[in-house]
């Protein structure tokens, strides 16, 4: 792929009489070759934050978009309601039937003298023809100055640099906010699709065979669980940082923080009901369902959640497309794994409610026992308490 443009330093020009110097033309050639042409950027500004940016791509039906956005880090672009300056495509400057596209609009003059422009160029069509459609993220980018105090005198295009695509494929490296991203992912993961679900199996299954089975609930899920999913969490809450995104604006980071909460509150629940217990107790407490149900719901949402992180929020945010088909694949399995693993260990519910059921006559029988034994003894010492007066 070959992105003619201009290194840095290199000067435009404009030639424009006095009467039209409000508005100045800028078109920008793109040659590609092997690579189809995605979309074609053009902002106002040094860097990316901040800075006015015109996006333009050629739809399926030859028709082309542009799109004035801008964006509050290095994230996706999303619409400016309100642009300082309005862009108007130039149909007769742009040419979408060739191998070689030329995009062209035109923007009003701010009258600077020299302009810094920043570009990038993606190889992933929008497929979507709306301004807010989302955009994979570029392939390459830089920056240049226009110099619009001159002359414009022979090719102004410059070869390009070194460092621009050849062809073939090439690996875009992951930005800083998008590492924490993925580390968050991968702790969030772990900690409540991994291991939630193993300490509740361990208690599905063990409780009818293991009196110390809750020991090892415990363990795994708070113990191993819970420092892995506070890193998790605090890692996603750095990485909406980091980008100078907004917390808490959209669904998956709405849900991922509800979802915290209920898990210290399944916590809490679980240590009152260990601690706390009736002696005279007859039948399973309510609180015993709804730690279950709740523990249940937990890792459902869990499941809902990295599936929409991944699915959804990762492209969209990031502008990556979406992520290997193997993990959508290794998702859908864990999907089918977990539940039937769980139903599996209901068949020891007959076993476990039986033995429920013979602890409290245990305790019944040894409480009447208690009870008997405190009677005779105090009518055996009641004559004995009358002969002494």
């Amino acid at each position: 792929m070959h992105f003619i443009r201009l290194p840095p330093g290199t000067s435009f020009s404009r030639e424009t009489p006095n009467a039209l110097r409000s508005h100045c033309k800028w078109k920008f050639d793109y040659i590609l070759n092997r690579q189809p042409l995605g979309w074609m950027a053009m902002g106002f500004g040094s860097q990316m934050t901040g800075s006015p940016m015109v996006i333009m791509w050629i739809n399926s039906d030859n028709h082309i978009t542009i799109s004035q956005r801008k964006a509050p880090a290095e994230v996706m672009p999303t619409v400016d309601p309100n642009p300082p300056r309005t862009a108007v495509l130039d149909l007769a400057s742009s040419k979408t039937s060739s191998s070689a596209p030329e995009l062209a609009f035109t923007v009003p003059s701010n009258n600077d003298g020299v302009q810094s422009i920043i570009w990038a160029f993606g190889t992933t069509n929008p497929g979507d023809s709306s301004p807010s459609a989302v955009l994979v993220q570029h392939a390459d980018s830089g920056t240049l100055n226009l110099d619009l105090t001159k002359q414009l005198s022979g090719n102004t295009t410059a070869p390009p640099t070194d460092g621009t695509p050849t062809g073939g494929s090439f690996k875009i490296p992951y930005l800083p906010y998008q590492k924490l991203i993925i580390a968050h992912a991968v702790f969030c993961s772990v900690g409540f699709l991994v291991l939630l679900p193993l300490g509740a199996l361990l208690a599905r299954y063990l409780r009818t065979f293991i009196p110390t089975w809750f020991k090892g609930h415990w363990i795994v899920q708070f113990v191993l669980a819970g420092p892995v999913i506070v890193i998790g969490v605090s890692l996603g809450i750095a990485a909406v940082a980091k980008a100078k995104a907004f917390h808490l604006d959209d669904d998956h980071k709405r849900w991922g923080i509800a979802i915290f909460i209920l898990y210290f509150v399944q916590c809490g629940l679980g240590a009152f009901i260990h601690f706390v217990k009736k002696s005279n107790r007859k039948h399973r407490p309510p609180q015993n369902y709804m730690h279950a149900i709740i523990g249940l719901a937990i890792i459902g949402l869990a499941l809902y959640q990295v599936h929409s992180g991944y699915d959804h929020e990762w492209p969209t945010t990031t502008g990556r497309g979406q992520v290997p088909s193997g993990v959508n694949i290794a998702f859908w399995v864990w999907v089918a794994l977990l539940p039937a693993s769980y139903g599996l260990g209901l068949f020891f519910l007959p076993k476990q409610y039986k033995q429920e059921y013979a602890r409290v006559r245990t305790q019944d029988e040894d409480s009447e026992e208690v009870n008997r034994m405190s009677l005779e003894e105090t009518q055996y010492q009641k004559p004995h308490h009358a002969s002494g007066h």
